[in-house]
């Protein structure tokens, strides 16, 4: 299948000089939820953001970042991550042979998401210090180096991030709300120009409502003022002061949307629902655009029966510490009939 350069050409600032780095991403599975639809009242449909090459959305944005960079003719790029960024940078920059160095803070990546960018050759580099510091250190090298910066403050990542916004229309038409985890602010923003982009060109009547879901102890947006020391279960959104801030409740705003702010308590019960009633493996960060919708409907900024997607925007084997550390043991048994017996009728 196509990547979404080739797929969405037209709607993309590219041209026949730009060499086209992909590794496939894009046409992501939306998928009904029945079960989950059931509990939260509404119609939801889950998009699987995982499903891309390296198992998170950002891979929508890196295939055009890193498409313009090569086009540029650049040696290097760079970015701050908190995890996802830097294994899509990776990934993308060896497709391209370009070298890739990503800042992370120490300590706080999952370990998925670090194993990636190292196995694909990036210089890693662990600081003293959060995301929001990261980010300010790769802005001044860039400002004093030929370095392409990565992170979403690029304008071709949002470009390409948008086209999930293509995707959702072209599959199942206009949904009443859209629900998506909010850290840098990048996505919702992205979301929010692809359905208007929809809109103008005829494909939908309408733009989707905006849900953005961020963790309590990182809720920049919804509490309307950086957090110096963010923490939080959902590490992919664990950002204190969101880059794309002002676009991001423009969205909201245009939209008729809304923020919410879910505990790590309520993210951790939904990340265990979906796989448990939907079969869907997700990171804890996903899951919070699933638990901030269940705060929407508890408090009445959703509708009953609306038609609702959730964006999924990385899978579960990015963290897999928090699914063993937060799921049933693995029972242990004498290799015999019998004791396999006790375990299989219970």
């Amino acid at each position: 299948m196509p990547g979404l350069i080739d797929r969405y050409r037209a709607r993309l600032p590219v041209g026949p000089a730009t060499p086209i780095i992909s590794l496939g991403e894009g046409s992501t599975p939306l998928l009904a939820a029945p079960r989950l639809s059931e509990l939260l009242g509404v119609d939801l449909h889950l998009k699987l953001e995982g499903a891309n090459p390296t198992g998170s959305f950002k891979d929508r944005g890196m295939t055009l970042a890193l498409s313009k960079a090569a086009e540029d003719g650049a040696r290097t790029v760079i970015c701050a991550s908190t995890g996802n960024t830097s294994a899509s940078a990776a990934a993308y920059a060896a497709r391209a042979g370009i070298r890739c160095v990503v800042v992370v803070p120490g300590g706080k990546v999952a370990l998925g998401k670090l194993a990636q960018a190292q196995a694909a050759g990036a210089v890693v580099c662990a600081i003293d210090g959060s995301f929001d510091d990261g980010l300010r250190l790769v802005l001044e090298l860039c400002e004093r180096h030929p370095i392409t910066l990565v992170n979403n403050l690029n304008p071709y990542r949002l470009e390409g991030q948008k086209t999930a916004a293509f995707e959702i229309v072209e599959e199942l038409g206009v949904p009443d709300w859209l629900a998506l985890p909010v850290g840098n602010a990048g996505n919702i923003t992205a979301y929010h120009r692809g359905f208007r982009e929809a809109v103008a060109a005829g494909d939908a009547a309408q733009c989707p409502r905006l849900l953005g879901c961020q963790a309590a102890g990182a809720a920049a947006m919804v509490r309307g003022v950086d957090i110096g020391d963010p923490e939080t279960i959902a590490t992919a959104i664990r950002i204190g002061a969101p880059i794309r801030r002002d676009e991001a409740v423009r969205a909201a705003r245009e939209s008729e949307g809304a923020f919410v702010a879910a505990a790590d308590e309520e993210i951790l019960e939904w990340y265990g629902r979906v796989s448990v009633l939907e079969g869907v493996f997700c990171e804890p960060s996903s899951a919070t655009s699933l638990a901030g919708l269940a705060r929407a409907r508890a408090d009445g900024t959703v509708e009953e029966g609306a038609r609702v997607v959730c964006v999924l925007t990385g899978h579960g084997l990015k963290d897999p510490e928090t699914a063993t550390a937060h799921s049933a043991p693995t029972l242990r048994s004498p290799a015999t009939l019998a004791a396999l017996e006790r375990i299989a009728l219970g």
